[in-house]
């Protein structure tokens, strides 16, 4: 286990999270995915987690594979036309995952999502994260909409949750 990493993720906690991301920000996450979600028929869920607890950093599990958990654990998959997508930001790590459904990834390239999260990177590193969520979501949205645009002759139901998700 790397000794500097495992401190990093035990202390970063839930209220470092929760500063970084405060409730005027998640409300501005959250009214950015759903004006967003009018444009396609993807669905966008965005989680935060301060960091690895020490049984993870114990096994080595990567941001990756934790955003994959997340991934399932949220549902994402759960989506009518397999579009869900899931932006994970762990915070003790800097580190920014972006975890599409199957529908969703075989249509959009995965240097594309890179390019996403590196921006997202960007912004946090200048202590901009509000900034840099809206533009990650953005990113995401356009995405989508380029590949799952709406359509005016189905309904387009909210699958899963806008608010964002601070652990």
């Amino acid at each position: 286990m790397n000794f500097a990493r495992a401190l990093r993720n035990l202390i970063t906690t839930p209220l470092a999270a929760r500063g970084r991301f405060p409730e005027r920000t998640l409300d501005a996450i959250e009214a950015a995915i759903r004006a967003g979600e009018s444009a396609h028929t993807g669905e966008i869920c965005f989680a935060v987690e301060a960091g690895l607890d020490l049984g993870d950093l114990w096994r080595g599990e990567t941001a990756r594979e934790r955003a994959v958990e997340t991934f399932s654990e949220l549902r994402v998959w759960d989506t009518a036309e397999n579009n869900g997508v899931l932006i994970y930001v762990l915070l003790a790590e800097h580190d920014v995952e972006i975890v599409a459904d199957r529908g969703a990834a075989s249509r959009i390239a995965p240097e594309a999502w890179e390019q996403v999260c590196r921006g997202m990177e960007a912004h946090f590193r200048e202590g901009r994260f509000e900034a840099g969520a809206i533009a990650g979501v953005s990113a995401v949205h356009e995405l989508l909409a380029t590949h799952f645009p709406a359509s005016s002759e189905r309904a387009n139901p909210n699958e899963l949750r806008d608010r964002p998700l601070v652990r």
